[in-house]
């Protein structure tokens, strides 16, 4: 009984490694994917991690087009440069606004959207989606792919 007893723990302990492993890579790979560019692509937000903000009746979108992005934030446009790179890299420049009010709830989510957007750190691509993330990695901002 002694040699099944080994067995069972050595097979618990394999099992372990690999799922430690396999945790570990997913936390590594959070935003990270092979580059690509951003040029040329639409993309409309349909998630964030501003849980407190509602993106409900909202439209905020990014365009990119030669090293800029631009869209609409809320209620105003906005516009100003982007850079990708080395790798997975991400970040935007200074951006201009329009400085339109409107309604309560869709100048917040304007000024969350403007203020995670600035924050952004790194970026990947997936099946037509586009991740922004934070500097720690974390998705901040998910996009999905507009026609063009």
């Amino acid at each position: 009984m002694a040699p099944a007893g080994r067995l069972t723990k050595t097979i618990a302990l394999a099992f372990v490694v690999l799922a430690t492993t396999l945790a570990l890579l997913l936390a590594l790979t959070g935003c990270s994917s092979s580059p690509a560019t951003l040029d040329g692509t639409h993309w409309k937000l349909v998630g964030w991690e501003m849980t407190s903000v509602s993106l409900t009746g909202v439209t905020i979108t990014a365009n990119f087009s030669a090293g800029k992005i631009s869209g609409t934030s809320g209620v105003n446009s906005y516009g100003g440069p982007y850079h990708v790179g080395p790798g997975d890299a991400f970040r935007v420049g200074k951006l201009a606004v329009t400085l339109m009010a409107g309604p309560a709830p869709a100048m917040r989510a304007e000024s969350a959207y403007l203020k995670l957007l600035a924050q952004a750190k790194s970026y990947r691509l997936t099946d037509g989606t586009l991740t922004l993330c934070d500097k720690d990695g974390e998705a901040a901002l998910t996009f999905a792919a507009l026609a063009q």
